[in-house]
């Protein structure tokens, strides 16, 4: 059967413009909430297919999302590399011992050593294939390099980045050791969701924004890209998302091998379109506080699809959903985006 989502990443004519949500199994569903509580805590849930694949397929029951992404977390990668993970009321995730060091860089597991031990993930993907229904695309995922490599070098979240800034700057050696090191995990963690059942991937970098051009491209972008190529050289018929946050002034240099690009809310679409519409499906972009007002939601998912009328185009967040909107105004915004773009 032929899925909509997937023929979107690929720019093919579909019969609407599909929709999904970054964060769309999350804390704003009711349902969600009582399944994390009855897992005990976050990284429990993660661990735990069943629940995951439970919490996974609740977004496309309850909204009628086009496309189920996986229930998991970018940071059980470092966390199955070696690294003790917490996650800390009001603080977020922890790392314990951040990695500052050759020596500690070179205790952590690497290559596919460290991506098997994510089988949890992969038993989730499987799960989710059974119950997913024929006509919705599942997507895999992973931080980038980059944003993975932050909070190893940072221990947790961060303002300024001043840490794993100063390794950039003043030992880009070890930056680029470790950028490598993580690089290769997240090929095979791919391919291993692939593998598993993941029909599409996207790539996550949250801190992108974190960067001046130059380094970004250094530090970032170019590790993706290798990711990209990687999966793109083994599986063509996967589309592979990239979502760099918070580079709208890098865009003119954008390039790789990849089907879509996931645009920030604070890059106007009509600006991605222009340097990017020809090349790539672009993803995106209403910013996740509209969802709170029904008339802003519209205002803004008309305005984007009359950018993206002439346009190959995918209905997303331009970040995560919130955990206080509420479930009616997600539906709407789901609902609105396929009957505005319906095509004759």
């Amino acid at each position: 059967m032929s899925k909509i989502f997937i023929d979107a990443c690929f720019g093919k004519k579909t019969p609407y413009t599909p929709v999904w949500m970054m964060r769309q199994a999350g804390r704003y569903l009711p349902e969600y909430m009582k399944v994390r509580e009855e897992a005990g805590d976050f990284l429990s849930l993660c661990h735990d297919p069943k629940r995951a694949c439970e919490v996974t397929l609740q977004p496309v029951d309850i909204l009628g999302v086009d496309a189920a992404i996986l229930f998991s977390d970018i940071l059980v990668v470092p966390n199955e590399m070696g690294m003790e993970l917490d996650f800390v009321k009001g603080e977020g995730p922890v790392f314990a011992k951040p990695i500052r060091d050759e020596k500690a860089l070179d205790g952590l597991l690497g290559g596919k050593e460290a991506a098997r031990k994510l089988e949890y993930v992969y038993e989730t993907i499987r799960l989710i294939k059974e119950r997913l229904p024929d006509d919705k695309a599942l997507i895999g995922f992973t931080g980038s390099p980059w944003t993975l490599a932050t909070y190893m070098v940072e221990g947790q979240g961060s303002k300024s980045y001043s840490i794993v800034k100063k390794e950039v700057y003043a030992n880009p050696e070890f930056m680029h050791k470790l950028l490598a090191k993580v690089t290769e995990v997240l090929k095979y963690y791919l391919e291993m969701q692939i593998e598993a059942g993941a029909e599409v991937v996207q790539i996550f970098d949250s801190w992108a924004s974190a960067l001046e051009k130059s380094k970004y491209f250094e530090f970032s972008w170019n590790y993706m890209k290798e990711i990209a190529s990687y999966i793109k050289s083994k599986y063509p018929h996967i589309p592979i998302i990239m979502f760099p946050k918070g580079i709208a002034i890098y865009l003119d240099e954008i390039d790789g091998d990849f089907d879509v690009f996931g645009v920030d809310w604070s890059t106007p679409m009509a600006v991605a379109k222009k340097h990017l519409g020809d090349r790539y499906v672009l993803q995106g972009n209403m910013e996740p506080c509209r969802l709170y007002s029904k008339e802003a939601t519209k205002e803004c998912v008309t305005s984007i699809a009359n950018t993206m009328k002439e346009g190959r185009h995918i209905f997303n967040l331009g970040h995560g959903i919130l955990p206080d909107v509420p479930v009616e105004n997600a539906k709407y915004f789901v609902k609105l985006c396929q009957e505005v773009s319906k095509r004759d």
